[in-house]
């Protein structure tokens, strides 16, 4: 099958949504499938104001229509609400196509965090982008209940998978990924480095130890200015983003905005527990017990609580070989079967169901919401 995947958010940027959608292309073509990516790079391109790193496209509607005509492509699945989302929607109405679409990212709510405007101002637009859609593919069941009180239909279950390959509790990597003079427990932020992801709520915490970030974005200067005991070392990637992970005694997630969270599991499967919000995402992922979402899984691996710091050391206290067996659950496999699935659904042909809460078996063989 020739598939099209529409992203505003890709290469060089480094997100959950990025390596997502690199990893699916990945799995896609090694099942035999042909796969279109439509993204900036095919365009010129000018910086999302206050996001210089995000590049938003240009003369995206007829660029892209040029481009989907030539492709002709058997399924089209659009990831993002950006100019090419919004261009590559308006060529599959026009062109009578049926096409799923993603909610990765609470735009909404990262507006409302950075800007004088309410997340629910916001939520008739993509309500609207996303309506034509023949399945709107989110990763959690808070997701999904948050969207259809905002009036969204035709919502479908779209598990997230973590690279085993890549991320593993590698203990050489741990002794070799920070320098002594970090002092225990290590204490891991990886990510953007932007206001909406409440970096600064975990700098505060007051935890003994080393607080690292790993990450870049708009906020670092300030952050580097505001809080000069924290180690930040930028942005890293393959196996020195996998030591990080693998050097930390506890991986710190402190949004409360984001739908998922990829790092999560990339920090479990490396061995390192996580400490969060009970909120969207981490409640989803690790559960409001720190033991997961699934019925065979009883074992903590995280820690949420209202405080971070009380969260922080809660997870210090977890397995670490626990965290890497969970991380496991998160399978590829069940990601591109969920996501093929989806794009064989037409507004004709839907049916949607409530996926069991807890079961492993709801989240492999469940492809609906």
């Amino acid at each position: 099958m020739k598939i099209c995947i529409v992203s505003d958010a890709w290469h060089p940027q480094v997100n959950g949504v990025v390596r997502t959608l690199d990893t699916l292309r990945h799995h896609l073509k090694a099942r035999g499938h042909r796969v279109y990516m439509l993204t900036p790079r095919m365009f010129k391109t000018m910086p999302c104001p206050s996001y210089p790193e995000i590049r938003l496209s240009l003369n995206a509607r007829m660029r892209s229509k040029r481009i989907l005509d030539r492709w002709q492509v058997d399924a089209v699945h659009i990831a993002t609400e950006g100019p090419l989302g919004w261009a590559a929607r308006r060529w599959c109405i026009k062109n009578g196509r049926s096409f799923t679409s993603a909610y990765h990212t609470a735009f909404p709510e990262y507006v409302e965090a950075r800007y004088p405007v309410k997340a629910d101002w916001l939520y008739p637009i993509f309500r609207r982008f996303h309506a034509k859609s023949s399945g709107v593919l989110v990763a959690t069941s808070t997701v999904r209940t948050l969207l259809r009180s905002k009036g969204f239909t035709n919502i479908i279950r779209w598990t997230r998978g973590v690279d085993a390959a890549q991320f593993s509790a590698d203990e050489a990597a741990r002794a070799d990924a920070f320098p002594p003079a970090f002092k225990r427990p290590i204490q891991l932020y990886v990510g953007r480095v932007a206001v909406e992801k409440n970096i600064e709520a975990f700098l505060k915490t007051d935890v003994p130890g080393t607080k690292v970030v790993v990450g870049d974005g708009p906020a670092l200067k300030k952050l580097q200015s505001d809080y000069p005991d924290v180690r930040f070392l930028g942005a890293k990637f393959g196996a020195e983003l996998a030591a990080a992970y693998a050097g930390a005694d506890v991986f710190v997630f402190p949004s409360k905005t984001d739908t998922f969270g990829l790092v999560m599991i990339e920090a479990l499967a490396c061995g390192t527990p996580v400490a969060a919000y009970p909120v969207q995402g981490p409640l989803d992922v690790v559960g409001a017990d720190g033991a997961g979402p699934f019925e065979d899984w009883h074992t903590p691996i995280a820690c949420l609580d209202d405080d971070l710091s009380t969260a922080i050391k809660g997870a210090l206290g977890c397995d670490r070989t626990s965290c890497t067996a969970f991380a496991r659950k998160y399978d590829w496999d069940i990601v591109t079967d969920q996501f093929l699935d989806a794009l064989s659904i037409t507004p004709d042909t839907a049916i949607y169901e409530e996926a069991p809460a807890r079961t492993v078996a709801g989240a492999a063989k469940a492809r609906l919401l």
